[in-house]
Parts: structure tokens; C-alpha cells; sequence
């Protein structure tokens, strides 16, 4: 049965959102859902779509690939609100098919763009969000004891172990820094406070610049969190389309090792990266999570009005 209440608190804020970016004249973009390639990402499986016989498309995980093309083609600031879809993602806080809101501007600095993107969080909510900034590096010294570039493996598996997490002595140093962000670091943020994590080292860098800070290179990527819940991914957008190459490169090397099949690189999108594509800043915000804390429900389940049935298996 559909919540009325809600569907009508869904068109409202959906509304919002794009009043929002008006007011800041970020034109509306309505990129296509199927790609001929997919977004390489180690972490993330993509839907196929067979669009003819012998040929398989792939459902967008992100607009971003889109979106950069058309920035190289001079539109400026630009926002995409609609569904994205992965392979995959079904529990409390998932579902297969999800509702993004991704946007790029060409005039705002890494920490204004933060700054914007905690405007448009708080607009879920009634009472003011406190807020709380955090580096990578400060988080792991301050939640683990830990130097996230110093501390050995060793040390990593024992702080790992100390959680009584799972490892294995095969795994990768970065597999042990991931395991302990998700098991260690986040749920010890303040569930109170909208706390945001930035500049993470560079092998998390994904699709964002590297830059020294304090005497260490660090990625210029931030995430968001409140009551638990992780609610964005934004960077300083990386334009090297040779750097891209190979970050995609490791990342199809990295799929192979575990077992997942590697993804044609999208040469459409690498080519936009050239010295027409404009220095900029980009984040994508998922709407649905924001939806879940605003009405305080159980499972994202509870504000979708067509979601995918979660079994115990699946459940997060």
C-alpha cells in the first residue's frame, strides 16, 4: 500500500531540489540511463541490458561520465536528478534502483562545493544539522590509533582483529584500510553531528585530483554521514584522461583479482578529458537516504513507493 503523505513529501522535496539549483542557476540536465559502457569501479557492479541481438548496454551507476562530456562541451554548471541503478545493492539502506541528485560547478572551490552540498543535506531536515569536519588522516589517528600511511599491515590486521573482523593474510594493505574505515572509523562518528570526511589518500582518490596537504599527498574527495548513514561522494574533478586511464586500468586489475569480470573503458568519456573540459568540482547525493532520515523509518523500503524485496540473505 503506498503512504500517501509520503509520495506527496517525495514530489515536495524533489521540487526543492530543484529550486535549489535554480536559485544558483545550475542548469538541469536529463542524461540517458543506458550506457554502451559501464563505470569502472571495484566496488560497484553494473546492470546489463541486452539493446539488440549480440549487443549488451549497461545501466548507469552515475550520470557522471555524461555529465563530463557535456561539461567539455561548454554548458557549465549543471545538476541530474533521477534514478541510477547497481547490480547488487539490496538491504536496509539499498536498493537496486535509486534516486541520485549529481551536480558540477565550474566557480566553486573543494571547500565551497563542501560547504554547498551541506546546504542542500540540511533542507531534509527541520532542525539545523551541527556539523564536523574531518580528514582521512585525523580520523584513523583519532577513532583507531592509527597512522594511515605509516602503520604496517601487521598493525592493520591487528586493529582489525582487536574488532574481531575477519582478514586475511593475502589481503592488500588497502583491503585492510577499507575494512577498518567501515568497521572502526564510521560508527564512530557522532550520529548527531553531519560529519564530514575529507581528503582521502590517493589510492581512494577514484575520479579526484591529488594534491599535498600537510606534507602528504591526499585525494580531494569528501563524504558525508549522519545518524550513521553514508549520504554523498564529491571531488576536486580529476581532467587527466591519461591518470583516469590508468586509475580505470587498476581498477578492471583489481575486479579481475576478485573474480569480477573487467569493463571495456568508456573512450567517449576519456577524450572529453582534455583541455576543453573546465576545472570544476562535482558531488552526487543519494535523495532516497536523505527521504529515510527525514521521515525516520526502519529500511529504505519504507519511502520508496516500488522497491525490490529484501530476503535475510540480502538484508545489510
Amino acid at each position: 500500500m503506498i503512504n500517501l503523505s509520503l509520495l506527496r513529501d517525495r514530489a515536495a522535496m524533489l521540487a526543492k531540489v530543484r529550486q535549489f539549483f535554480a536559485e544558483r542557476n545550475v542548469l538541469e540536465v536529463d542524461c540517458c540511463a543506458l550506457r554502451p559502457c559501464p563505470a569502472i569501479d571495484s566496488n560497484i557492479d553494473v546492470i546489463p541490458a541486452e539493446v539488440a541481438p549480440f549487443q549488451i548496454g549497461y545501466l548507469h551507476t552515475s550520470p557522471e561520465y555524461a555529465m563530463k562530456e557535456l561539461l567539455s562541451q561548454g554548458t557549465g554548471d549543471i545538476f541530474y536528478l533521477g534514478h541510477v541503478f547497481r547490480q547488487g545493492e539490496i538491504g536496509r539502506l539499498h536498493n537496486p534502483e535509486f534516486t541520485m541528485a549529481e551536480w558540477y560547478r565550474l566557480g566553486l572551490s573543494f571547500e565551497q562545493m563542501i560547504e554547498e552540498t551541506c546546504e542542500l543535506i540540511q533542507m531534509f531536515f527541520s532542525h539545523a544539522l551541527p556539523k564536523k569536519r574531518i580528514t582521512y588522516r585525523e580520523a584513523f589517528a583519532t577513532y583507531a590509533g592509527l597512522d594511515d600511511i605509516e602503520a604496517p599491515i601487521s598493525q592493520l590486521q591487528r586493529a582489525a582483529h582487536k574488532l574481531d573482523l575477519h582478514t586475511d593474510p593475502a589481503w592488500e594493505r588497502e583491503t585492510l584500510m577499507h575494512l577498518l574505515l567501515t568497521h572502526a572509523i564510521e560508527p564512530a562518528f557522532n550520529p548527531n553531528e553531519l560529519t564530514i570526511l575529507t581528503h582521502y589518500p590517493p589510492n581512494e582518490a577514484a575520479l579526484a585530483c591529488v594534491v599535498e596537504k600537510d606534507g602528504h599527498m591526499a585525494a580531494e574527495r569528501f563524504e558525508a554521514y549522519y545518524q550513521g548513514v553514508e549520504l554523498c561522494n564529491g571531488y576536486h574533478e580529476l581532467a587527466d584522461g591519461i591518470e583516469l586511464r590508468r586509475r580505470f586500468q587498476e581498477e578492471n586489475a583489481i575486479r579481475a583479482r576478485s573474480g569480477k569480470p573487467a569493463y571495456a573503458l568508456d573512450e567517449p568519456f576519456l577524450a572529453s578529458l582534455g583541455a576543453k573540459f573546465p576545472d570544476c568540482c562535482g558531488v552526487s547525493v543519494g535523495i532516497d537516504r536523505l527521504l529515510f532520515l527525514r521521515h525516520k523509518v526502519q529500511t529504505l523500503s519504507d519511502i520508496l513507493p516500488f522497491a525490490w524485496l529484501v530476503t535475510d540473505k540480502q538484508a545489510d
